[in-house]
């Protein structure tokens, strides 16, 4: 690959994160980017535009309260590792389990996080609404996130099962939110959950201005 990652995006990330932890996200995302020209990890093709999609996209999460504290996070429908993997990388004291129901990718993630030296992630090949029904999955994180995998309704059936009281579900979401909430409220009620707030994306590229994390607590 010849077209190099923004230079300006990328030293913002390393004054954030580290040079180090930069190097590692910049190679994770290489390798998806190869690997998909032979199995269908992400539509998107191009390098910058990928940093800006799923790179910073993924971790806008790692700014809220709630993530900070926590120790225990599972990504429900985590595709090519995003944003699952991209947190393993920045927050190493923390651990992540990453679910998806294709093995294919799953065995890809595995790879890559054997190549990179991402030992504090596991994948899980099932489907989120029939293992958060056993034991070990059952309200056993403190964060569940999902990002471009359902609607809220949909999503908010699946994932905060996972989440422990006290915990939080936090969707990554566009500009549609407002009427996903509208659709999703009885689903969250029924899970013993509320909105707690809503975070805007700020100083971040056109490509996802408008985009929002929902966090939504367990009681």
């Amino acid at each position: 690959m010849t077209t190099k990652f923004d230079p300006e995006i990328v030293a913002e990330l390393q004054e954030k994160y580290g040079k180090q932890k930069v190097s590692t996200l910049l190679a994770y995302l290489d390798l998806v980017l190869v690997r998909n020209e032979h199995i269908n990890l992400t539509a998107v093709r191009d390098r910058n535009e990928a940093l800006i999609k799923h790179v910073l996209d993924s971790l806008a999460i790692t700014d809220l309260p709630e993530y900070k504290e926590a120790k225990t996070i599972i990504d429900v429908g985590t595709g090519a590792g995003f944003p699952g993997a991209l947190l393993a990388i920045v927050d190493p004291e923390k651990e992540f389990t990453l679910l998806d129901s294709t093995l294919k990718r799953l065995k890809v993630i595995d790879e890559f996080a054997k190549t990179l030296n991402i030992s504090n992630l596991k994948t899980v090949h099932a489907r989120a609404e029939e293992i958060s029904r056993k034991p070990e999955y059952s309200e056993a994180f403190d964060i569940c996130v999902s990002r471009a995998v359902a609607n809220l309704e949909k999503l908010s059936g699946w994932c905060l099962p996972f989440v422990r009281k006290g915990g939080y579900f936090i969707a990554y979401k566009g500009e549609n939110y407002e009427e996903e909430l509208l659709q999703a409220a009885k689903v969250i009620k029924k899970n013993s959950a509320r909105l707690s707030y809503i975070e805007s994306y700020k100083d971040v590229p056109e490509e996802i201005s408008g985009h929002v994390l929902l966090t939504i607590s367990k009681f």
